[in-house]
């Protein structure tokens, strides 16, 4: 146990678990979109309230959802441990910018901060209502009586600043991809010639495609669905 603690205890370690904790969540952020785009569907709410019952209920779900919360707690923490023994040992700062860093690799720290901010508003928003407040219910085809999720999200897209609000966090998440992606397989040194130049097309194509795809959600519901 003691090489446990002093192997995830140091800088190395951390960076490790970083890594970890950030390519599992781009695994849940794919999952998450499948379900959101269920909310394009002009069903009235039966395929999106469907999937958060499922989401909800389902015990191996329900497992996972724990380790996701651990994940993300771990990553920002981690990420803060991480920031302030750089600052230590660098207690001046840099004095000269390295132009060939990506803008989103010199501000991973601002990107995270915003993003960790988004998902504790956003769970605040459908996760906790979802599950302490009364909400309308909604009747599944199979007769099934649910909390009406899909309501909720639709009404909350309604909302022009709320809709602005969450496509710029959007863009955050995918400048926080653009650089977290790659550097989470390089931590975990999966570094090679032939390999590294696909995962960095890959993890720009993902931070890419994620955020506009999580955008187009909120975009269509205020644009087309009021």
């Amino acid at each position: 146990m003691n090489w446990f603690v002093k192997t995830f205890s140091g800088s190395i370690g951390r960076k490790l678990l970083m890594a970890l904790t950030g390519l599992f969540l781009c695994t849940f952020l794919v999952i998450h979109l499948i379900g959101n785009l269920q909310l394009l569907k002009t069903d009235g709410g039966e395929a999106f309230n469907h999937y958060a019952k499922f989401m909800t209920s389902n015990p191996l779900i329900k497992t996972v959802s724990y380790l996701l919360y651990t994940s993300i707690l771990a990553h920002a923490v981690f990420a803060l441990l991480l920031t302030i023994a750089n600052r230590k040992a660098r207690p001046q700062g840099y004095t000269v910018v390295n132009n060939q860093s990506s803008w989103s690799s010199r501000n991973m720290g601002i990107l995270g901060t915003i993003v960790l901010a988004f998902i504790v508003f956003h769970m605040k928003d459908f996760w906790a209502e979802y599950h302490f407040e009364d909400l309308p219910m909604y009747t599944l085809q199979d007769g099934t009586v649910v909390k009406d999720l899909y309501l909720e999200v639709m009404n909350a897209f309604k909302s022009g600043i709320y809709v602005a609000l969450y496509v710029v966090c959007m863009g955050a998440i995918g400048f926080h991809l653009w650089h977290g992606f790659e550097s989470g397989f390089q931590t975990l040194g999966l570094n090679h010639k032939k390999y590294t130049p696909f995962i960095k097309t890959t993890g720009k194509v993902f931070s890419v495609a994620i955020s506009i795809a999580f955008a187009i959600i909120p975009l269509t519901v205020y644009f087309f669905r009021q």
